[in-house]
Protein backbone atom coordinates (compact mmCIF):
# COMPACT_ATOMS: atom_id res chain seq x y z
CA UNK A 1 0.00 0.00 0.00
CA UNK A 2 1.50 3.16 -0.92
CA UNK A 3 1.92 5.91 1.62
CA UNK A 4 -1.29 7.88 0.19
CA UNK A 5 -3.22 5.72 0.46
CA UNK A 6 -2.50 4.17 3.55
CA UNK A 7 -3.32 8.23 4.81
CA UNK A 8 -6.82 7.52 3.30
CA UNK A 9 -7.52 4.65 5.25
CA UNK A 10 -6.50 6.25 8.29
CA UNK A 11 -8.61 9.13 7.32
CA UNK A 12 -11.51 7.24 6.99
CA UNK A 13 -11.02 4.89 10.02
CA UNK A 14 -11.16 8.27 11.88
CA UNK A 15 -14.36 10.20 9.96
CA UNK A 16 -16.25 6.43 10.37
CA UNK A 17 -15.02 7.09 14.01
CA UNK A 18 -16.48 10.81 14.70
CA UNK A 19 -19.62 10.18 12.63
CA UNK A 20 -20.57 6.87 15.21
CA UNK A 21 -19.61 9.12 18.15
CA UNK A 22 -21.90 11.93 16.57
CA UNK A 23 -24.93 9.09 15.68
CA UNK A 24 -24.82 8.20 19.35
CA UNK A 25 -24.99 11.47 20.96
CA UNK A 26 -28.05 12.32 18.60
CA UNK A 27 -29.32 8.67 19.47
CA UNK A 28 -32.11 8.38 19.65
CA UNK A 29 -33.64 10.39 17.14
CA UNK A 30 -36.83 8.52 15.88
CA UNK A 31 -38.81 6.05 17.66
CA UNK A 32 -37.10 2.24 18.42
CA UNK A 33 -38.47 -1.07 17.84
CA UNK A 34 -37.93 -3.96 20.35
CA UNK A 35 -38.90 -7.33 18.24
CA UNK A 36 -40.53 -10.34 20.46
CA UNK A 37 -39.73 -13.70 18.30
CA UNK A 38 -42.59 -15.19 20.46
CA UNK A 39 -46.39 -14.09 20.55
CA UNK A 40 -47.19 -11.95 23.13
CA UNK A 41 -47.94 -12.38 26.93
CA UNK A 42 -44.57 -14.78 26.95
CA UNK A 43 -41.71 -13.81 29.04
CA UNK A 44 -39.82 -11.92 26.68
CA UNK A 45 -42.61 -9.52 25.79
CA UNK A 46 -43.08 -8.95 29.15
CA UNK A 47 -39.22 -7.88 29.78
CA UNK A 48 -39.78 -6.27 26.09
CA UNK A 49 -42.73 -4.19 27.60
CA UNK A 50 -41.35 -2.80 30.79
CA UNK A 51 -37.83 -2.28 29.13
CA UNK A 52 -39.41 0.20 26.43
CA UNK A 53 -41.99 1.77 29.32
CA UNK A 54 -38.26 3.04 30.87
CA UNK A 55 -36.79 3.90 27.95
CA UNK A 56 -39.44 6.22 26.81
CA UNK A 57 -39.60 8.00 30.20
CA UNK A 58 -35.92 8.49 30.19
CA UNK A 59 -35.27 9.42 26.39
CA UNK A 60 -38.71 10.96 25.66
CA UNK A 61 -39.11 8.85 22.35
CA UNK A 62 -41.51 6.43 21.41
CA UNK A 63 -40.24 2.20 21.76
CA UNK A 64 -42.53 0.34 19.93
CA UNK A 65 -43.09 -3.76 20.47
CA UNK A 66 -43.60 -5.97 17.77
CA UNK A 67 -44.22 -9.77 18.12
CA UNK A 68 -42.35 -11.73 14.96
CA UNK A 69 -43.73 -15.50 16.18
CA UNK A 70 -43.30 -18.82 13.97
CA UNK A 71 -40.78 -21.29 13.85
CA UNK A 72 -39.39 -21.95 17.43
CA UNK A 73 -38.34 -17.90 17.49
CA UNK A 74 -36.49 -18.09 14.00
CA UNK A 75 -38.70 -15.63 12.32
CA UNK A 76 -38.29 -12.80 14.56
CA UNK A 77 -34.06 -13.40 15.00
CA UNK A 78 -33.92 -13.21 10.91
CA UNK A 79 -35.36 -10.56 10.63
CA UNK A 80 -33.36 -8.40 13.29
CA UNK A 81 -30.07 -10.06 11.82
CA UNK A 82 -30.92 -8.32 8.96
CA UNK A 83 -31.80 -5.24 9.78
CA UNK A 84 -30.29 -1.96 9.27
CA UNK A 85 -27.56 -1.90 12.27
CA UNK A 86 -27.94 1.77 13.45
CA UNK A 87 -29.49 0.98 16.91
CA UNK A 88 -32.95 1.40 15.68
CA UNK A 89 -34.37 -2.04 15.76
CA UNK A 90 -33.64 -4.82 18.76
CA UNK A 91 -34.41 -8.09 19.73
CA UNK A 92 -35.18 -9.22 23.26
CA UNK A 93 -33.86 -13.18 22.44
CA UNK A 94 -34.41 -15.76 24.90
CA UNK A 95 -31.84 -18.58 25.22
CA UNK A 96 -33.59 -20.92 22.72
CA UNK A 97 -32.95 -18.21 20.31
CA UNK A 98 -29.30 -17.24 21.16
CA UNK A 99 -28.39 -21.03 22.46
CA UNK A 100 -30.71 -23.95 22.08
CA UNK A 101 -31.68 -23.46 18.14
CA UNK A 102 -27.75 -23.94 16.91
CA UNK A 103 -27.87 -27.06 17.74
CA UNK A 104 -31.76 -27.88 17.62
CA UNK A 105 -32.28 -26.98 14.08
CA UNK A 106 -30.95 -28.87 10.91
CA UNK A 107 -30.22 -25.05 8.71
CA UNK A 108 -30.51 -22.22 11.06
CA UNK A 109 -31.07 -18.88 9.27
CA UNK A 110 -29.01 -16.98 11.44
CA UNK A 111 -25.68 -17.02 14.18
CA UNK A 112 -26.47 -16.18 17.09
CA UNK A 113 -22.43 -15.44 17.82
CA UNK A 114 -22.05 -13.66 14.42
CA UNK A 115 -25.22 -11.89 13.54
CA UNK A 116 -25.82 -10.06 16.98
CA UNK A 117 -23.90 -7.70 19.39
CA UNK A 118 -25.24 -8.50 23.10
CA UNK A 119 -26.49 -5.11 24.87
CA UNK A 120 -27.66 -6.22 28.56
CA UNK A 121 -28.80 -9.72 29.56
CA UNK A 122 -32.13 -8.95 31.04
CA UNK A 123 -33.51 -11.37 33.08
CA UNK A 124 -32.92 -15.37 33.86
CA UNK A 125 -36.69 -17.17 33.80
CA UNK A 126 -36.14 -19.83 37.05
CA UNK A 127 -37.87 -23.36 36.79
CA UNK A 128 -39.02 -25.96 39.11
CA UNK A 129 -39.21 -29.44 39.34
CA UNK A 130 -42.41 -30.43 40.41
CA UNK A 131 -44.42 -33.73 40.79
CA UNK A 132 -48.22 -34.81 41.35
CA UNK A 133 -48.65 -35.15 45.12
CA UNK A 134 -49.91 -38.92 44.59
CA UNK A 135 -45.91 -40.17 43.80
CA UNK A 136 -44.47 -41.04 46.51
CA UNK A 137 -41.97 -38.60 46.72
CA UNK A 138 -40.95 -35.53 48.92
CA UNK A 139 -37.47 -34.70 47.89
CA UNK A 140 -35.00 -34.52 44.58
CA UNK A 141 -33.31 -37.84 46.75
CA UNK A 142 -36.71 -39.38 46.92
CA UNK A 143 -37.24 -39.15 43.23
CA UNK A 144 -34.15 -40.06 42.17
CA UNK A 145 -34.25 -43.18 44.39
CA UNK A 146 -37.87 -43.80 42.82
CA UNK A 147 -36.87 -42.92 39.12
CA UNK A 148 -34.44 -45.69 39.49
CA UNK A 149 -36.63 -47.96 40.47
CA UNK A 150 -39.15 -47.68 38.00
CA UNK A 151 -37.30 -46.90 34.83
CA UNK A 152 -39.40 -45.22 32.26
CA UNK A 153 -40.87 -42.26 34.41
CA UNK A 154 -42.35 -40.01 31.84
CA UNK A 155 -42.08 -36.38 32.38
CA UNK A 156 -44.15 -33.29 30.74
CA UNK A 157 -42.64 -30.79 28.48
CA UNK A 158 -43.56 -27.54 26.92
CA UNK A 159 -42.82 -29.02 23.51
CA UNK A 160 -39.22 -30.35 22.31
CA UNK A 161 -36.20 -29.09 22.58
CA UNK A 162 -37.37 -26.15 24.88
CA UNK A 163 -35.93 -25.42 28.48
CA UNK A 164 -38.66 -27.49 30.13
CA UNK A 165 -37.66 -30.73 28.04
CA UNK A 166 -33.67 -30.41 28.13
CA UNK A 167 -33.36 -29.29 32.10
CA UNK A 168 -35.09 -32.68 32.54
CA UNK A 169 -32.53 -34.56 30.03
CA UNK A 170 -29.58 -32.50 31.79
CA UNK A 171 -31.60 -33.97 35.01
CA UNK A 172 -31.51 -37.36 33.47
CA UNK A 173 -27.72 -37.13 32.64
CA UNK A 174 -26.53 -35.80 35.71
CA UNK A 175 -28.77 -38.60 37.42
CA UNK A 176 -28.45 -41.50 35.72
CA UNK A 177 -32.05 -42.21 35.48
CA UNK A 178 -34.29 -43.36 32.45
CA UNK A 179 -37.27 -40.94 32.05
CA UNK A 180 -39.37 -40.19 28.84
CA UNK A 181 -40.98 -36.87 27.87
CA UNK A 182 -44.45 -36.34 26.76
CA UNK A 183 -44.58 -33.19 24.97
CA UNK A 184 -47.02 -30.80 24.88
CA UNK A 185 -48.31 -27.33 23.31
CA UNK A 186 -47.17 -25.07 26.23
CA UNK A 187 -46.22 -25.27 29.51
CA UNK A 188 -50.10 -25.16 31.10
CA UNK A 189 -51.44 -28.03 29.27
CA UNK A 190 -48.24 -29.56 30.28
CA UNK A 191 -48.80 -28.68 34.05
CA UNK A 192 -52.60 -29.12 34.31
CA UNK A 193 -51.45 -32.89 33.00
CA UNK A 194 -49.29 -32.81 35.90
CA UNK A 195 -52.09 -31.93 38.37
CA UNK A 196 -54.49 -34.22 37.08
CA UNK A 197 -51.98 -36.93 37.35
CA UNK A 198 -51.60 -38.02 33.51
CA UNK A 199 -48.10 -37.37 33.91
CA UNK A 200 -46.13 -37.25 36.83
CA UNK A 201 -43.71 -34.83 36.88
CA UNK A 202 -42.04 -31.78 34.75
CA UNK A 203 -39.68 -29.03 34.68
CA UNK A 204 -42.15 -25.67 34.66
CA UNK A 205 -41.20 -22.25 35.16
CA UNK A 206 -42.34 -20.18 37.73
CA UNK A 207 -43.99 -17.63 36.36
CA UNK A 208 -47.27 -19.40 35.39
CA UNK A 209 -46.90 -21.61 37.76
CA UNK A 210 -47.17 -19.97 40.79
CA UNK A 211 -50.93 -20.09 41.68
CA UNK A 212 -50.86 -23.75 41.45
CA UNK A 213 -47.67 -23.94 43.36
CA UNK A 214 -49.72 -21.70 46.07
CA UNK A 215 -52.38 -23.65 46.46
CA UNK A 216 -50.84 -27.14 46.69
CA UNK A 217 -51.98 -28.76 43.55
CA UNK A 218 -48.37 -29.87 42.71
CA UNK A 219 -45.42 -30.65 44.93
CA UNK A 220 -42.34 -28.48 44.76
CA UNK A 221 -38.96 -30.01 45.04
CA UNK A 222 -36.57 -27.99 44.00
CA UNK A 223 -35.73 -24.69 41.68
CA UNK A 224 -33.87 -25.00 38.81
CA UNK A 225 -31.26 -22.47 39.52
CA UNK A 226 -28.08 -22.60 41.95
CA UNK A 227 -29.66 -19.96 44.55
CA UNK A 228 -32.74 -20.01 45.95
CA UNK A 229 -35.77 -17.86 44.23
CA UNK A 230 -36.51 -14.61 46.52
CA UNK A 231 -40.18 -15.07 45.87
CA UNK A 232 -40.37 -18.80 46.28
CA UNK A 233 -38.02 -18.96 49.71
CA UNK A 234 -38.81 -22.34 51.19
CA UNK A 235 -38.36 -24.28 47.95
CA UNK A 236 -35.08 -25.59 47.74
CA UNK A 237 -32.47 -25.45 44.80
CA UNK A 238 -31.58 -29.07 43.34
CA UNK A 239 -28.54 -27.92 43.40
CA UNK A 240 -28.79 -27.89 47.29
CA UNK A 241 -30.33 -31.24 47.68
CA UNK A 242 -27.77 -33.64 46.44
CA UNK A 243 -26.81 -32.54 42.72
CA UNK A 244 -24.11 -29.67 43.61
CA UNK A 245 -23.54 -28.62 40.37
CA UNK A 246 -27.12 -28.40 38.66
CA UNK A 247 -27.90 -24.98 37.32
CA UNK A 248 -30.08 -24.15 34.50
CA UNK A 249 -32.49 -20.98 33.83
CA UNK A 250 -34.24 -19.60 30.25
CA UNK A 251 -32.52 -16.38 29.90
CA UNK A 252 -33.92 -13.04 27.91
CA UNK A 253 -31.13 -10.67 26.48
CA UNK A 254 -31.56 -7.49 24.57
CA UNK A 255 -29.50 -7.93 21.45
CA UNK A 256 -29.22 -5.81 18.50
CA UNK A 257 -27.60 -6.47 14.84
CA UNK A 258 -23.70 -6.80 14.95
CA UNK A 259 -22.88 -4.07 13.12
CA UNK A 260 -24.41 -1.49 15.53
CA UNK A 261 -22.19 1.72 15.76
CA UNK A 262 -20.01 0.40 19.30
CA UNK A 263 -21.15 4.24 20.90
CA UNK A 264 -24.58 3.38 19.96
CA UNK A 265 -24.36 -0.14 22.02
CA UNK A 266 -22.67 1.53 24.78
CA UNK A 267 -25.66 4.34 25.05
CA UNK A 268 -28.03 1.30 24.99
CA UNK A 269 -26.23 -0.67 27.41
CA UNK A 270 -25.63 1.85 29.59
CA UNK A 271 -29.24 2.84 29.47
CA UNK A 272 -30.91 -0.57 29.93
CA UNK A 273 -27.96 -1.58 32.76
CA UNK A 274 -29.17 1.84 34.95
CA UNK A 275 -33.44 0.37 34.70
CA UNK A 276 -32.14 -3.15 35.71
CA UNK A 277 -30.70 -1.57 38.66
CA UNK A 278 -33.44 0.03 39.73
CA UNK A 279 -35.58 -1.73 42.67
CA UNK A 280 -38.97 -1.31 41.40
CA UNK A 281 -37.58 -2.39 38.11
CA UNK A 282 -36.35 -5.71 39.92
CA UNK A 283 -39.71 -6.53 41.73
CA UNK A 284 -41.60 -6.16 38.87
CA UNK A 285 -39.87 -8.79 36.92
CA UNK A 286 -39.60 -10.95 40.45
CA UNK A 287 -43.00 -11.19 40.33
CA UNK A 288 -43.19 -12.52 36.88
CA UNK A 289 -41.61 -14.99 38.02
CA UNK A 290 -38.01 -14.05 36.83
CA UNK A 291 -34.87 -12.34 38.33
CA UNK A 292 -33.21 -9.29 37.22
CA UNK A 293 -29.72 -9.71 35.80
CA UNK A 294 -27.48 -6.99 34.56
CA UNK A 295 -24.27 -6.16 35.54
CA UNK A 296 -21.95 -7.58 32.16
CA UNK A 297 -19.77 -6.24 29.75
CA UNK A 298 -20.78 -6.43 26.18
CA UNK A 299 -17.41 -8.64 25.91
CA UNK A 300 -18.52 -11.00 28.49
CA UNK A 301 -21.85 -11.62 27.10
CA UNK A 302 -20.35 -12.18 23.78
CA UNK A 303 -18.51 -15.08 25.81
CA UNK A 304 -21.36 -16.11 27.65
CA UNK A 305 -23.55 -16.17 24.30
CA UNK A 306 -20.58 -18.68 22.74
CA UNK A 307 -20.85 -20.56 26.09
CA UNK A 308 -24.13 -21.51 26.43
CA UNK A 309 -24.59 -22.58 22.59
CA UNK A 310 -21.45 -25.45 23.36
CA UNK A 311 -23.52 -26.60 26.84
CA UNK A 312 -26.83 -26.45 25.59
CA UNK A 313 -25.16 -28.10 22.62
CA UNK A 314 -24.24 -31.15 24.03
CA UNK A 315 -27.79 -31.52 25.69
CA UNK A 316 -29.66 -31.31 22.91
CA UNK A 317 -27.00 -34.33 21.42
CA UNK A 318 -27.13 -36.17 24.29
CA UNK A 319 -31.28 -36.08 23.81
CA UNK A 320 -31.28 -37.23 20.13
CA UNK A 321 -32.61 -33.80 19.11
CA UNK A 322 -29.62 -32.19 16.78
CA UNK A 323 -31.03 -31.20 13.83
CA UNK A 324 -34.46 -32.46 14.00
CA UNK A 325 -35.97 -29.09 12.99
Amino acid sequence: MRPWQAALVVLAAALGCRISAAAAQDYPAKPITIVVPFTPAGAGDILARMLGQKLEERWGKSIVVENKPGAGGVIGAQFVARAAADGYTLLVAPSSTMAINVTLFKNLSYDPAVDFVPVALVAQTVFVLVVNPDLPVRSVAELISYAKSHPGLSYATAGPGVPHHLFAELFKSMTGIDMSPVAYRGSLPALNDVVAGHVPLMFVDIGPALGILKSGKVRPLGVSTRARFATLPDIPSIAESGLPDFDAASWQMLVAPMKTPRPVIDKLHYEVETILAAPDMKDRIAGDGMVAMGGQSVESLQDFVKAEIVRWGAVVQQAGLAGSQ
